[in-house]
């Protein structure tokens, strides 16, 4: 496969070790580059793992060389648009992911799960769903959830299922990968920072069922008009799940319950308070998703619901927290673009006081304003968007702003202005990179400064 070629690994995060350790077993011959200008050669040597023999070059990778790479592996944070890629490309060098590395070892059925919003939740439950049907010991949760694919694939078989969150970063670089599921929850603008244009964005996305056939399946959004378009055009045998109207076939939410509907006839699975430990319509969605993709891989409906019901929120994903005086505090720190904060908005039931703001990823705000309706008593703005996200809203008619420099000053703020029978609500609407180095760490700072509250 890759034995004895020279592969050159660009980035050394996570997903670059995971490549790493997976080239060394192909027994290739390893490049481990990084140019981010932080890091070391001594540090950047300390990423390789134990064992595995790889040359390191920090910094500034030694033209001579380029010639000479067969192949390279793209961390999901590289560009393919970067001069270094541009290059290797016009030399003819084969460009993958870590996605498609880890499925050139992959020897059971995979799920691969994208879309704007609700990867992480949909991913997690059919995660669940799986180890309940086959065990623990047979299913891997994979890709941008954090778990690097390649330091997981060699151990699948016949028998194991993947499941895997996948970004359109790591979609961009697939080439052979061909899941037993596809699904596509959503596509709303993001990224665009990234990607440029909203037709390369959605292009990216619709990669994941890009070898799929009429054997495979793929779950599509049915009220997402990028999903929906897919649907008519997609490889595999397509499933709709629906939130806003009764379909003949696939799975709708109507009233408080969820349907299954088999050759227009429905019947009923689910109600979403009395059965699910999630909030929103956005989980209805999720939940609708995972229980198709399940079923796509053969799981019982019994098994499904039942795992359905045990499971709770993930974390930083409209997370309860805890009450301080009388005020609910919830962390969606994961709401890191407006589509997926208005979902968040939507989940509350108070009066919410709001923290927004980030890192500008080039979004529009508009549609999160309008979704404020008499929901948001104050919005507390921290970071980069600040001033643009004031701007938006200004101009929507909502002026009850507050401002603050740092994350601790805006917590501090929020507890001052929330009154009992308010929520405190952190969902941004942007990333958090330039003042944290995760949305995970923005939320656990969330998590303790309120359980450091008094009662």
């Amino acid at each position: 496969m890759l034995e004895g070629r020279k592969c050159l690994v660009i980035g050394s995060g996570v997903s670059g070790q995971g490549a790493v350790s997976m080239l060394s077993h192909m027994g290739a011959d390893i490049l481990l580059y990084d140019g981010g200008g932080q890091i070391t050669q001594e540090e950047l040597e300390g990423r390789v793992p134990q064992g595995v023999k790889a040359a390191c070059y920090a910094g500034q990778l030694p033209e001579e060389l380029l010639s000479r790479v067969e192949v390279a592996v793209l961390s999901p944070g590289v560009p393919t648009d970067i001069p270094l890629v541009q290059d290797l490309k016009a030399r003819g060098t084969r460009i993958i992911g870590e996605i498609e590395l880890g499925f050139l070892a992959e020897r059971g059925r995979v799920a691969a799960i994208t879309g704007t919003n609700g990867k992480t939740t949909t991913t997690t439950l059919v995660g669940e769903i799986m180890k309940a049907h086959l065990g623990p010991e047979k299913v891997f949760v994979v890709g941008n959830i954090g778990n690097p694919y390649t330091l997981e694939a060699e151990k699948t078989g016949p028998d194991t299922v993947t499941v895997g969150e996948l970004s359109s970063f790591q979609l961009e670089t697939v080439d052979t990968f061909r899941p037993r599921v596809s699904a596509i929850l959503n596509i709303t603008p993001d990224h665009l920072n990234r990607h440029h244009t909203m037709e390369a964005y959605v292009e990216a996305k619709e990669r994941v069922a890009l070898r799929q056939t009429q054997q495979d399946w793929c779950v599509l959004n049915y009220e997402n008009v990028y999903t929906r378009d897919f649907g008519l055009r997609c490889p595999a045998r397509v499933v709709y799940f629906s939130s806003v109207r009764e379909l003949s076939e696939g799975y709708f939410l109507k009233g408080e319950q969820i349907y299954q509907a088999e050759g227009g006839e429905a019947k009923p699975l689910l109600h979403i308070h009395r059965d699910m430990n999630l909030v929103g319509v956005c989980n209805a969605e999720n939940v609708m998703a995972a229980i198709a993709i399940a079923r796509a891989l053969e799981v019982p409906m019994e098994t499904i619901l039942q795992a359905v019901k045990n499971f709770h929120a993930v974390e930083h994903r409209i997370e309860y927290v805890a009450t301080r005086g009388g005020v609910a505090y919830y962390n969606d720190s994961k709401g890191t673009n407006p589509d997926a904060a208005i979902q968040g908005i939507k989940a509350m039931s108070r009066p919410t006081v709001l923290i927004g703001g980030g890192y500008d990823k080039e979004s529009a705000y508009d549609d999160w304003i309008e979704s404020f309706g008499d929901k948001v008593k104050w919005l507390v703005l921290v970071g980069q968007t600040r001033e643009k996200i004031a701007a938006c809203a200004r101009a929507h008619g909502f002026d009850r702003i507050h401002m603050a420099d740092t994350f601790e000053e805006c917590l501090r703020l929020c507890t001052r202005l929330a009154q009992a029978g308010d929520a405190v609500l952190l969902s941004p609407a942007c990333a958090s990179w330039g003042m944290f180095p995760n949305y995970e760490v923005r939320g656990q700072v969330f998590k303790d400064y309120v359980n450091g509250l008094e009662e």
